[in-house]
């Protein structure tokens, strides 16, 4: 990680105090900075992801024999599964009665074999981002209100995180399946200071990282949902770095953006700003922006990304491509049924040889 982007979970405490200080701090340290290096590893997951492969073609090919012990998985060395979160809808209506015969991948063009379908509604690995800055303290209790309510629909296999920024990020509930903890952490958040989106996000994308799958039954859908007022003014990450590991990732970003007060409007340079930035973090990773127009509507966006995520099919496939180049490839998928719109990632880096 570049530098130190995490605060302490007890600096609320001294935000409002210096709120002020630490923004002016920031915006001279966000001029002043030279553009950090970061490493990033590819979004394909090859162990996991190939035994859960072979699990999905032993599952078509009935056993010979029942055997008391269970069998271990073989696959082909050197062929990682690409792993997809497709969500499909019918104007506007998610459809969640599809088999994997109804679903066609495309790479850069090719198309490629369905290795591995699920639509048994995977768990999830979800991180809450609330943007904290002095700007949403008016909004903070609805909001948080909100988030509570989508908390309250998570499962016991589920897990989630909660993170805070404002000028600091703040991890305020490392990943859990406690309502209970999460609802308090979520309480907990205080606004204060300018704000940090584009840390906030990235630490969010390396904590996902580490909610290792040990097994087949531990893989988990990767999601982050970012609630925010206003364009990012004090993060040490550029955006275009920070939307670069997002690609790279397995992660749907769900963007909600708040204007800056009750009504329609979306003139200022800053609202314009935010919103370019919400929609490209959710469109490049599969996920949905949304820009309500009024901060009662937020039970219903949060509700809306609740169904969702409950309606999504998993999908795989072992790319045709051999080269690891590091390069681009463009990802469509297309359903076979009429008027049906599938929506995923817009694509993944290859993977390399170091």
């Amino acid at each position: 990680m570049p530098g130190d982007l995490r605060a302490p979970a007890d600096a609320h405490s001294t935000r409002a105090r210096h709120g002020r200080h630490d923004e002016a701090r920031a915006r001279r340290a966000r001029h002043a900075r030279q553009r950090p290096e970061t490493r990033v590893e590819t979004a394909v997951k090859p162990l996991i992801c190939a035994v859960a492969a072979a699990a999905f073609v032993s599952a078509q090919t009935p056993a010979r024999d029942q055997q008391p012990q269970r069998q271990q998985p073989s696959f082909r060395a050197g062929v990682e599964l690409v792993s997809l979160n497709v969500t499909v809808t019918d104007a506007g209506k998610y459809v969640t009665d599809l088999a994997a015969t109804d679903f066609a991948v495309y790479e850069d063009g090719a198309k490629q074999d369905v290795t591995f379908f699920n639509k048994s509604n995977l768990p999830i690995a979800l991180a809450f981002l609330v943007d904290t800055s002095a700007s949403m303290e008016t909004k903070l209790q609805t909001a948080q209100e909100a988030a509570i309510g989508f908390a309250r629909k998570l499962r016991t296999q589920d897990l989630a995180e909660v993170v805070d920024f404002d000028s600091r990020v703040v991890v305020l509930a490392n990943f859990t399946n406690n309502i209970g903890d999460l609802e308090a952490a979520i309480r907990k958040t205080s606004a204060g200071g300018s704000t940090s989106l584009y840390n906030a996000v990235y630490i969010a994308l390396k904590d996902l990282k580490k909610v290792v799958a040990k097994n087949v039954d531990e893989i988990r859908r990767e999601a982050i949902i970012v609630l925010s007022d206003g364009e990012d003014t004090s993060s040490l990450l550029p955006f275009e770095e920070v939307l670069d590991l997002a690609k790279r990732s397995e992660t749907a970003i769900y963007s909600i953006g708040l204007r800056a007060g009750e009504g329609p409007s979306t003139t200022t340079r800053g609202f314009k700003e935010a919103e370019f930035v919400l929609r490209q973090f959710s469109q490049e990773t599969g996920g949905r922006a949304f820009f309500p127009n009024q901060l009662s509507d937020l039970n219903n966006v949060y509700g809306q990304i609740a169904e969702e995520l409950s309606s999504q099919y998993t999908v795989g496939y072992s790319s045709r491509n051999p080269k690891r180049d590091g390069a681009w490839r463009r990802i469509v998928v297309r359903v076979n049924r009429p008027n049906l719109v599938a929506r995923t990632k817009q694509g993944y880096f290859a993977p390399t040889n170091h």
